[in-house]
């Protein structure tokens, strides 16, 4: 039978709880409790008990009491959750997690499911969801589903919105169940696309398919470039394709997708074999436009879409996103490629497009010539990235 986990603060929501249990068994499927609450225990029989979820994070659940702080009591919860959970699922004794609460249930319960691998049944019931939700979901395949109401009593709309979670958790921990832990059987690599560059990745894709491989494409808005290297850090992607560097570039100055200061240094600290390009990092994103700093308003600027408004990234940008992309590959303990398209790095920058700049591009071009490792193969093709 398939086990669910119910992951919550049960001494603030232990009728919801109870509810979803019941309605959970209804649906065929086994249920462990976890009660991550601090103040109260329940008036029902859990399987892991607040005292054991505190001393799960190295905590005494009455010292966090007597502390006071809300705060740091959530996060302690949420490290103890986090590690009965992996230890759960290491064990095969869950095959997913529900889970449910407002801002402060929300960040603890989703901070277990982000422990769980791709792939397990993850259902976070949130009145959160309206908003923006990254801080919970991150680069993690929970899903997330709207309470619309408070998650405050069992009521016409709370029962069928419970109703509806029950279901799906006990229709995917099912799934998962009878789904053989490993079907893959070609190797995978993580590949990153921008609209610019989708006909050079796509191209990419076809060939490597045809030759034994599966290719993940990653949308280079940060998030994607972010699931792409965890996704390496846990051992799926063995090999990376990153042609559409221009999550580089908003981290550099400063625009709205940037990966993280540690965007292109996963692959390399794990010895990955890597094929880099610059796609798009003429491209400074911002997004929406209304979120643009006054600094970029009078710059060459292109509206990609309603949401979504670029900018041109200048000479000096350019070669700050060589150096850093150049300091960055130096430091990879596995083979890397670098190319780089002469005549256009993005679908706008080629002639005639809205940001064609030889000079800039050439300083881009020059940082990377310079600061490339010599062990670090350099390919320079006189086409555009999109040239097939």
């Amino acid at each position: 039978m398939a086990t669910v986990g119910l992951l919550g603060t049960f001494d603030t929501k232990g009728i919801e709880y109870a509810f979803l249990r019941n309605r959970i068994e209804r649906a065929g499927c086994a249920v462990l409790m976890i009660d991550a609450g601090v103040m109260s225990d329940p008036e029902f029989r859990v399987d892991f008990t607040r005292a054991d979820v505190a001393a799960a994070a190295g905590a005494d659940v009455e010292s966090l009491i007597a502390g006071g702080d809300r705060g740091a009591a959530v996060a302690t919860q949420a490290e103890g959750a986090a590690a009965i959970v992996d230890s759960l699922y290491r064990q095969g004794r869950i095959d997913g997690l529900l889970g449910m609460g407002g801002s402060g249930g929300s960040s603890l319960v989703s901070r277990a499911m982000r422990q769980l691998p791709l792939g397990v049944p993850k259902l976070l019931i949130s009145t959160m969801v309206s908003g923006d939700t990254s801080a919970y979901a991150d680069t993690s395949d929970l899903t997330m589903m709207y309470s619309v109401v408070d998650i405050a009593g069992i009521n016409e709309v709370s029962t069928q919105i419970l109703d509806n979670a029950a279901g799906a958790i006990a229709g995917m921990a099912r799934a998962h169940e009878v789904r053989r832990p490993d079907q893959r059987s070609r190797p995978l690599i993580g590949a990153t696309m921008y609209g610019t560059t989708t006909p050079c990745v796509s191209a990419s894709r076809r060939w490597l398919e045809s030759h034994g491989y599966d290719v993940l494409v990653f949308h280079a808005t940060g998030p994607g470039g972010r699931a792409m290297e965890a996704l390496m850090q846990d051992g799926h992607i063995v090999a990376a394709l990153d042609i559409t560097t221009t999550e580089i570039t908003d981290e550099v100055a400063g625009g709205s997708t940037s990966a993280g200061p540690d965007r292109l240094e996963m692959a390399g600290s794990l010895g990955l074999p890597q094929v880099v390009s610059v796609g798009a990092v003429e491209q400074i994103t911002f997004a929406p436009s209304s979120a643009m700093p006054e600094e970029f308003v009078d710059r060459l600027c292109y509206q990609h879409n309603p949401s979504v408004t670029l900018v041109r990234a200048n000479a000096k940008e350019m070669a700050r996103v060589g150096r850093a992309m150049s300091e960055k590959l130096n430091r990879s303990r596995g083979p890397v490629s670098v190319f780089l398209p002469l005549r256009g790095i993005s679908e706008y920058a080629v002639e005639g497009g809205v940001f064609h700049d030889p000079q800039a591009d050439e300083a881009l071009f020059e940082a990377l010539r310079t600061g490339l490792d010599s062990r670090i193969e350099l390919v320079e093709m006189d086409v555009s990235i999109n040239d097939p």
